[in-house]
């Protein structure tokens, strides 16, 4: 009698453990998704015993609008509904402060970035999320630029490649596939684990993992081994680190309902103006994302 019973236990919870959940985009025409985003980095450099820290946040508001659906990707148009970037120097004090929202008469910064809300950027999403072309960064960087005034011909292009750093086309894709870049390719178990990896001024080897599965709900647990190297005119970071994010995504459509990433990276900055002097440099970052419903 005891064998009849634990078979049934046995039978009844085998579609428990076989369960299988397909994790992926399953968008549809129409579909707007808007996205809070909030960021937190501090840069730490050690010169002479002293260490700098310079403090980088950032908020904004996207929106996320389903324009066409196809077998196994989405087009989708990317939209800066808000902005708003602060930036403070231990030694310095605050170096730049702008809500993109507010343009103010003599505040070039303020121009530059009130003229990307609301300009649209083309992104083809796979079904796993994995961003394979983006086009209107590169458009979105020549209004920036011509909303400065800046007439200079050199100056301009200086700016010019200081804004692609971040809102060229190839930036966006690398920064927003950090965001959307997280499911496997096949149907998997709670347990279940796979790896994927992307490549741009962060890359990062990840290691994914499902934690846990409801009705309408999925959590996801990520780990990355990451390298920064950025090249900035008069500057270049090297460094190494982790990256941890913790996700929920709804099942339903497979856009993410909170994500949290938080990183920490060490290495050098190698500055120009000082012979490509090697300075010990240490960032430490936070970013969130929470769908607003």
């Amino acid at each position: 009698m005891k064998n009849v019973v634990l078979f049934v236990l046995l039978l009844m919870a085998s579609p428990l453990v076989l369960a299988q959940t397909n994790l992926q985009y399953k968008l549809k025409e129409g579909d707007v998704y808007k996205v809070k985003q909030e960021a937190s980095q501090v840069i730490s450099q050690e010169m002479e015993g002293a260490v700098h820290e310079i403090t980088n946040r950032v908020s904004g508001l996207l929106e996320f609008q389903v324009v066409k659906k196809r077998d196994t990707t989405f087009e989708i148009d990317l939209f800066f509904r808000d902005l708003n970037l602060q930036m403070t120097s231990s030694i310095q004090g605050e170096l730049m402060n702008v809500n993109a929202r507010e343009v103010k008469e003599n505040d070039v910064q303020s121009k530059i970035f009130n003229s990307l809300l609301n300009e649209p950027v083309h992104i083809v999403l796979r079904n796993n999320g994995d961003i394979l072309e983006v086009t209107g960064g590169d458009s979105l960087v020549a209004k920036m630029s011509g909303a400065s005034g800046i007439s200079d011909e050199f100056s301009l292009n200086m700016m010019k490649k200081s804004l692609e750093q971040e809102f060229g086309s190839e930036a966006l894709s690398n920064s927003y596939e950090q965001m959307t870049f997280i499911y496997p390719n096949a149907p998997v178990r709670v347990g279940d684990s796979w790896k994927n990896k992307y490549l741009g001024k962060l890359s990062a080897d990840n290691s994914w993992q499902l934690e846990a599965v409801t009705d309408t709900s999925a959590t996801i647990r990520g780990d990355a081994r990451v390298t920064m190297d950025i090249a900035e005119p008069m500057s270049t970071m090297k460094l190494a680190g982790t990256q941890s994010t913790w996700i929920k995504t709804d099942l339903h459509s497979g856009f993410i309902v909170s994500m949290k990433v938080e990183g920490t990276s060490e290495g050098v900055t190698i500055m120009a103006q000082m012979g490509n002097a090697e300075i010990p440099t240490r960032i430490q970052s936070i970013t969130t994302y929470e769908l607003i419903q």
